[in-house]
């Protein structure tokens, strides 16, 4: 690294085996930029997975792996696969261009560079970058809650499973409604419904106390947590902090058909150490059911299960 730079600053990886081209690129961008350097091909991809740049700017000739393939390899990586690549060469062909191209980069600059160029194209593929990096985030949060929404919560399980499955330790989702909520907004209005769904999200977050535990808009009235390294008991307890948030919330219904005149929430939890004999839909499904169990049970409480992957396979509850 040639330049820390400040913190706001967005970050540049350069990968070429010349030091007189990194040097002369690093002079170029450090004002502007921090500048991330790797002269190979296998260093610099792992250098692109650790820090994550803004840009790549990335030679074709090499020795050990050329351009084009650590751009494939770049390409192919869920971490990197969406950092913009330039790639810097000698050769000034069209074939080369539309290889290069075609292969995700998003530029093709030719030596010797011309340095108003170089910086003019590095800024608008950053600008870019970060257009559609927000327009991305904005696509998966839910506009009413703010919460992260289902789209998002099918890649955090996703990504989670992978991650439990690859440790063996378990990995735990809480599914939940707001019981008797139909009745809720054709009694009190749906701005009223909609102030309620805000209030109870805003609740459900208060018992996840790490950043690796999310709370999703699942849908409608319902939310779903994704609790990773998180056993059976503790999911249950978590379950049972946010049953507790909700009612304490103290919002008036007066048509939930039960003995407590207040907005509650049913609950499900289930947790499993993730294995080839269950997949992340096993998971949902199991809290689901879950879910329909603790309604059937007379609402405002929870129900769980440790899926029988692990030494235990006995259903549980909690709840008023």
């Amino acid at each position: 690294m040639l330049n820390e730079g400040s913190k706001q600053k967005h970050t540049v990886l350069i990968i070429d085996d010349s030091p007189i081209n990194i040097e002369h690129l690093a002079q170029v961008l450090k004002t502007d930029y921090n500048i991330k350097v790797a002269n190979k091909g296998e260093p610099g991809i792992e250098v692109a997975k650790s820090q994550q740049p803004d840009l790549i700017l990335l030679d074709i000739v090499m020795p050990d792996m050329d351009g084009y393939a650590v751009c494939r390899r770049l390409k192919a990586d869920d971490k990197t696969r969406n950092i913009p690549i330039i790639f810097i060469t000698t050769k000034s062909d069209t074939e080369d261009e539309t290889r290069g191209l075609s292969l995700g980069a998003v530029d093709y600059i030719t030596k010797p560079f011309r340095t108003p160029i170089v910086k003019a194209r590095i800024k608008t593929h950053i600008k870019l970058k970060h257009n559609s990096d927000l327009l991305e985030k904005l696509a998966l949060i839910d506009a009413l809650t703010n919460l992260p929404n289902r789209r998002r919560f099918e890649q955090i399980l996703k990504r989670e499973w992978g991650r439990s499955r690859r440790s063996q330790s378990p990995l735990s989702i809480i599914m939940l409604d707001i019981d008797h909520f139909k009745e809720f907004n054709d009694h009190y209005g749906h701005l009223a419904g909609d102030s309620c769904l805000t209030r109870v999200a805003q609740s459900l977050t208060l018992p996840l106390k790490r950043p690796a535990d999310s709370i999703f808009r699942y849908g409608g009235e319902e939310f779903i947590a994704v609790l990773p390294e998180t056993d059976h008991a503790i999911a249950m307890t978590l379950a049972e902090k946010m049953r507790s948030q909700v009612a304490r919330l103290l919002i008036p219904h007066a048509y939930t058909h039960t003995s407590h005149p207040y907005i509650s929430i049913s609950l499900g939890a289930a947790t499993v150490i993730p294995s080839s004999r269950h997949s992340p839909n096993d998971l949902v499904e199991a809290a689901d059911q879950l879910l329909y169990n603790a309604k059937n049970a007379g609402r405002n409480c929870v129900k769980g299960i440790l899926m029988p992957s692990t030494p235990l396979g006995e259903p549980v509850s909690s709840g008023d």
